[in-house]
């Protein structure tokens, strides 16, 4: 919609004008699939258009390239049978629907004083209509700017206080400064202050009495209010000038007393002063954008704890350890919060777990149930249990939660949705140990560049049916980079899961990327501009741990044997440059093997590991576990177990599938 200005020496106001609005739908391969009367008319379509390519309308060539363009437009003209017509020009598929666009056609015509209340009507409902497609505090105040533009201001601003923007509580009364959140002109480069500049508030100045005095302000002439400018802005004043900025409504955006900011709307010339009337259009306006705006500000605060919420509960680092070189990445959906989440736990015997998972859902409750998992997974890891045997502990646990809020109004009971993969890699045997509860597959590319989706029993998803899940074992040479993900990496809009997988074949088959390069290939292969869900990723390439940093021994069932393991053990720590350790190493094994021969069976096992720090196991054929006891002074014994968690950083026992290791992990101090 646009206004006309005409004559010379004296202005006279602009002829309103009147929307006659048509209506084209046309589907990918642009065949015209509906035309409204309107439409018909204004293009002169025949009865049987419908069903015909666009190129087969007989329509003007400049229309048909518009038509024919792949973006959007708003407010694009092109001249048809002699009228001057306004294009908008949108996707319909936004939200999932059928891949077509749609065009709007209006076509300007003069109109006569009566008639400037349906023009202002119309305006207010079109208007209305594009203020508020999002909950973002930024955009809503761009499009509440650009619905008035030109159509009743030729240049809008929209001032936000800063806590606002962050989605801050208001807090009216306190000198807090403005800070420009939108603006939108007749020409490219507005002459007013950019978006993000900070906004003076001048006394005096209509905008110093709207928010003081909380009501819109009309000033038809603004000869003293560019004075008052001047002093804190003289380039955008003579900016102002220059362009004949002559006249302005200023609105306070309030929502129940509560000032949020300031709408302001300016005219240039030879374009009449504003009026009363157009003061009530504006307030109509901005009373509804200043609603939106406080949605979006507290969708914003909520969004924003809740990001908070779930930061708080992700790793916030990697765990220092040797076995993996490890990098990951999480990114928040563009909307939303959700309960994907990663770890890396170190284990004994220089083992690490990778782990991770996706609760289902969006929001508070989501996270908070991520929280709950990852926390049970690091509990559960810390007895060293078998993937599979994790994964029945954790599933147990989320039926469990599930019984804890019934529904209510004897309604069925909402289940946790959760999936998670779990995967122990011990750099000894360079063998890797993975199970997952409904999770997708890992992907391991090899150093030759090699990629493979492991073919993993998927087992049901976390709290679902309860039945067992399964292991499965690779041996990974050295350099190999293991990829765990969830789904929000692989499925979008634009393409479906298989698609996905292909993609990241096709990204990991690089060999020579670190674990950060994998990273950030497959984000860049992967990921959509605006992700409608959240994304954990981990990378893990692995490394072996060299054979002459292990030593191990067999040991007879004689108590005599342990000064012959003894000796064989300072040797050994003597060829790594540890001989300072002996003592302490000589102490813990003596008392763990003389227990495997006095209370266990055979066989026994001793190994000795050299990595960040001195680890000490001892095999054995007994799944009995030893009990840690506090000796009186009366005791003669039981002091033994006291004596190795005194020397060591760690201890603990771990069940193989036969028998048990009790390990120790003493300091190098190197």
């Amino acid at each position: 919609m646009t206004a006309a200005a005409g004559g010379t020496g004296r202005h006279r106001a602009p002829a309103p004008a009147v929307v006659r609005e048509g209506v084209l739908l046309l589907d990918a391969d642009l065949l015209l699939r509906y035309a409204n009367d309107e439409a018909r008319r204004l293009l002169d379509l025949p009865a049987d258009c419908e069903g015909r390519p666009l190129d087969a309308l007989g329509l003007p060539p400049d229309l048909t390239a518009l038509l024919h363009g792949p973006g959007e437009l708003t407010d694009a003209r092109a001249a048809v049978h002699g009228r001057l017509l306004h294009l908008d020009l949108h996707p319909t598929d936004r939200s999932g629907g059928l891949p077509g666009r749609i065009a709007t056609l209006r076509d300007s015509a003069p109109l006569t004083g009566p008639d400037t209340a349906r023009l202002r009507l119309e305006l207010l409902y079109r208007a209305g209509a594009s203020i508020g497609t999002t909950l973002d505090i930024t955009r809503t105040c761009e499009e509440l700017a650009a619905a008035l533009v030109p159509a009743f201001a030729d240049f809008a601003c929209v001032d936000l206080y800063e806590g606002v923007l962050a989605g801050g509580e208001p807090r009216p009364g306190q000198r807090r400064p403005l800070r420009r959140a939108a603006l939108v002109g007749v020409t490219e480069l507005p002459p007013l202050l950019a978006p993000g500049s900070p906004v003076p508030m001048v006394p005096g100045t209509p905008r110093a009495r709207a928010v003081a005095e909380l009501r819109s302000v009309v000033e038809p002439d603004l000869t003293a209010a560019l004075a008052a400018w001047d002093e804190f802005h003289p380039g955008t004043v003579d900016a102002m000038r220059a362009r004949g900025v002559h006249t302005l409504v200023t609105v306070p955006l309030a929502v129940g007393g509560t000032l949020l900011g300031v709408a302001t709307f300016w005219r240039a010339r030879p374009r009449p002063v504003f009026d009363e009337e157009d003061r009530t259009l504006a307030e109509e306006l901005t009373a509804r954008a200043a609603v939106l705006v406080e949605n979006a500000r507290r969708y914003t605060r909520e969004h924003t704890m809740a990001v908070a919420l779930q930061h708080s509960l992700l790793p916030a680092g990697l765990p220092e350890q040797d076995a993996l070189e490890v990098a990951s990445r999480y990114l928040p959906a563009q909307a939303g919060v959700g309960g994907d989440w990663f770890d890396v736990i170190p284990l004994s015997g220089a083992r690490v777990a990778l782990v991770v998972g996706d609760v289902v859902g969006h929001g508070v409750h989501a996270v908070a149930t991520m929280g709950r998992l990852r926390t049970a997974v690091h509990t559960f890891s810390s007895l060293d249990l078998a993937p599979d045997e994790l994964l029945g502990h954790l599933d147990a646990l989320v039926n469990r939660l599930d019984q804890e809020h019934p529904a209510p109004d004897g309604s069925e009971r909402p289940i946790t949705g959760a999936t998670c993969l779990y995967a122990v890699y011990d750099p000894v045997t360079r063998r890797c140990t993975m199970a997952r509860a409904g999770h997708l597959p890992p992907a391991v590319a090899y150093p030759d560049g090699r990629v493979e989706i492991v073919d993993l029993p998927a087992g049901p998803p976390l709290g679902v049916t309860g039945l067992p899940y399964e292991s499965a074992e690779l041996e990974l040479p050295e350099g190999s980079r293991v990829v765990l993900y969830t789904d929000g990496l692989l499925e979008s809009r634009s393409h479906d899961l298989d698609h996905g997988l292909k993609l990241l074949r096709a990204a990991l088959a690089r060999p020579g990327r670190d674990p950060r390069q994998t990273c950030e290939d497959l984000l860049a292969a992967l990921l959509p501009a605006n992700p409608a869900d959240d994304t954990a990723l981990l990378v893990a390439r692995t490394r072996a741990l060299p054979a002459d940093h292990v030593a191990d021994w067999d040991v007879p069932a004689d108590p005599a044997a342990v000064a012959r393991i003894r000796a064989a053990v300072t040797r050994r720590l003597a060829d790594w440059g540890l001989a300072e350790q002996a003592f302490a190493v000589e102490l813990v094994l003596s008392e763990l093997i003389t227990n495997a021969i006095r209370h266990a069976a055979p066989p026994i096992r001793v190994r000795l590991l050299r990595d960040r720090s001195l680890i000490c196991e001892v095999r054995d054929g007994s799944a009995t576990s030893p009990h840690l006891r506090y000796a009186t002074d009366t005791d003669e014994g039981g002091r033994g177990l006291f004596l190795v968690a005194q020397l060591a950083e760690r201890w603990g026992t771990r069940y193989p599938a036969s028998g048990k290791v009790i390990w120790a992990e003493l300091p190098t101090e190197e």
